[in-house]
C-alpha cells in the first residue's frame, strides 16, 4: 500500500509534466495562429493598426486552449494550475522579448498583456477540470 508521501510525490510530478505540456502546447498554437495572421496581413488590405489587438487576441486563444487541455488531466486546481501556465507563458515570452529586443521596457500594452494572460490560464484551467471525460 502506497503511503500519502509517495501518492502526492507522484501527483506532483504528474502536475509539473501536465503544465509543462499546457504551455508547449499554448506556445505551438500560437505561432501557428501567427504564421495564419501574418499571411493574412501580407497578402491582404488590412491595416496594421490591428497587429496589437490580434496578438492580445491570439495569445489569450492560445493559453485558455492550452490550460484547458492540460488541467484535463490533472482533474484539480484549475484555477491554479490554469493561471501557473499563463505566467510561465508569459514569462518566457517576455524573457525571449527582453534578449531579442533592443529599448525593451514594460509599458501599459505589457501589463494588459500580462494581466490577459493569467486570467486566460484560469479561465481555461477551470474549464479544462470540468470537462467530462
Amino acid at each position: 500500500m502506497k503511503n500519502i508521501a509517495e501518492t502526492s510525490g507522484i501527483d506532483n510530478k504528474n502536475n509539473v509534466i501536465n503544465i509543462f505540456k499546457g504551455i508547449v502546447i499554448s506556445f505551438i498554437l500560437t505561432l501557428i495562429l501567427l504564421f495564419i495572421f501574418s499571411t493574412i496581413l501580407t497578402y491582404t488590405q488590412i491595416p496594421e493598426s490591428t497587429i496589437g489587438p490580434v496578438i492580445i487576441i491570439i495569445t489569450v486563444i492560445s493559453i485558455l486552449i492550452g490550460s484547458s487541455i492540460s488541467t484535463i488531466k490533472i482533474r484539480k486546481n484549475g484555477i491554479i494550475n490554469g493561471g501557473i501556465i499563463g505566467m510561465i507563458y508569459i514569462l518566457i515570452l517576455y524573457l525571449f522579448s527582453s534578449m531579442f529586443e533592443t529599448g525593451f521596457s514594460v509599458n501599459i500594452y505589457s501589463i494588459i498583456m500580462i494581466v490577459f494572460s493569467i486570467i486566460a490560464g484560469m479561465i481555461g484551467g477551470i474549464v479544462g477540470v470540468n470537462i467530462k471525460k
